[in-house]
């Protein structure tokens, strides 16, 4: 009877965190994002403009409503569905009990989980569907409506509280999303879709999909994890590798992570990793500075996230885990998954997308980010692989003024090395002051 009156205590306090977190988190929503006019846009890899066409005053802000009209050209819509179409993974509630616990919302701790599986999916989306994809209901989606939002999420905390007196099952809707309009498609567009549906239902928060909460949380109690911890970049990055090597759905067969040890990629290592025409995905985790991020890294994040085999940066502020995509000027572009929504049944074949992907992306000046972050990239092949590290090795030689290797690629594998054999490398620095970096101002396009 106690232990039943528990379970009932902690069911109460995992709903008041999640009402109470939405009305915490839910301000950053209210305001819509300002993107200069006059700067490139990027997003993992592709580059938008935003240019004004016949416009006599190029400082004047440009209203989320100009949009609609033809005073914007260039490739607004573009990356708003570019953007959309990514997945977008966030707390979720009411979904079945975590592994070695009664908690059923992850709201207040597993932004970093979801923040990791957010880069994965994109990188199962470059490796199923490319690049090039974007989902065609992606425009359809409505802004965020943070007044919507945080009067709902008021009332379900009183419905929450209220509930508990009664003893009352409190009913959680999901947030409103525009009906797309419907029509034939054509047969390559179906499967596309059908693929598309496939990677979100990997995500599921039940026990039995891949790559869940509940499988990550699961993998992350043998690293002396559990449900309610705060995990960190590096932790996450090799719990993902264990669920996408454990995974057994025959279409995740043809890929694996590799997670860099001690900021080092051994390439041999990459390279049997490819046996077999896999492809790889790389986690590097890294620390951009000492306490603080320094300042003098921006061009090498830029860079990153510059490169089309790039699938983003697990990061954030301190205690805060973003999914870094893109850039402009000295901010970064993110999603943000830090809003609970209701727990979906992703074992229907029709289950609801529109709770999967954000039509509002967010900046943030790079000075607030946490040094502490996980890098992503995709290597379709063996070829491609040599590619990348040729890549980044060029990029990196314009560090070279620099000191110390943020991450470095080393010829053989692991195992053949010790600290005291000379090695081949390529460095990216690494480094340590901490001044401040400048700010910048243009004219904006609001999304």
């Amino acid at each position: 009877m106690e232990t039943k009156g528990t379970d009932e205590v902690e069911k109460l306090k995992s709903k008041v965190m999640s009402a109470w977190h939405n009305v915490k988190y839910s301000w950053a929503l209210k305001s819509k994002t300002a993107f200069s006019r006059n700067s490139p846009v990027f997003l993992l890899g592709k580059c938008y403009h935003f240019k004004a066409v016949d416009d006599e005053s190029p400082t004047e802000s440009c209203t989320a409503e100009a949009l609609d009209d033809d005073i914007v050209t260039g490739n607004v819509d573009g990356f708003r569905k570019d953007f959309t179409s990514r997945v977008w993974l966030t707390y979720r509630e009411e979904f079945p009990a975590l592994p070695g616990s009664t908690i059923t919302s992850d709201c207040g701790w597993g932004c970093t989980l979801r923040a990791g599986q957010m880069i994965l999916a994109q990188a199962l989306l470059l490796h199923i569907l490319g690049r090039d994809w974007t989902w065609s209901k992606a425009l359809t989606l409505e802004p965020l409506d943070t007044e919507t939002w945080t009067s709902s999420a008021a009332r379900r905390l009183v419905s929450t509280l209220e509930a508990s007196i009664q003893g009352e099952r409190v009913q959680v809707t999901q947030p409103i999303c525009a009906a797309a309009q419907g029509g034939a498609e054509e047969a390559d567009s179906y499967l596309q879709e059908a693929y598309h549906r496939t990677i979100v239902s990997w995500f599921g928060d039940a026990p039995s999909t891949q790559l869940g909460i509940h499988r990550l949380v699961q993998l992350g109690m043998t690293s002396g994890k559990r449900a309610g911890d705060w995990y960190g970049p590096a932790v996450v990055a090799h719990i993902l590798r264990k669920a996408v090597d454990e995974a057994v759905d025959a279409r995740l067969k043809g890929i694996s992570v590799y997670v860099a040890q001690d900021c080092t990629v051994y390439s041999a290592d990459v390279i049997d990793s490819h046996s077999g025409q896999m492809a790889v995905i790389l986690l590097i985790p890294v620390r951009l500075g000492g306490e603080k991020i320094n300042p003098e890294y921006l061009s090498f994040v830029k860079s990153i996230l510059s490169l089309e085999y790039c699938i983003g940066i697990i990061g954030g502020k301190p205690k805060q885990a973003y999914y870094f995509v893109g850039f402009q000027d000295d901010s970064l572009i993110y999603m943000d998954p830090h809003y609970c929504q209701s727990f979906v049944d992703v074992s229907t074949s029709d289950f609801p997308l529109q709770s999967f992907h954000c039509p509002s992306p967010k900046k943030m000046p790079f000075s607030k980010m946490d040094p502490s972050c996980t890098i992503g990239f995709y290597s379709k092949n063996v070829e491609h692989y040599e590619r990348i590290s040729n890549e980044l090795s060029k990029v990196g030689k314009s560090f070279k003024h620099l000191s110390y290797p943020a991450f470095t690629f080393m010829k053989g594998h692991r195992k053949d090395y010790e600290l005291s054999v000379a090695v081949e490398k390529r460095e990216w620095p690494f480094i340590r002051d901490t001044r401040k970096a400048g700010t910048t101002s243009g004219d904006f396009v609001l999304l």
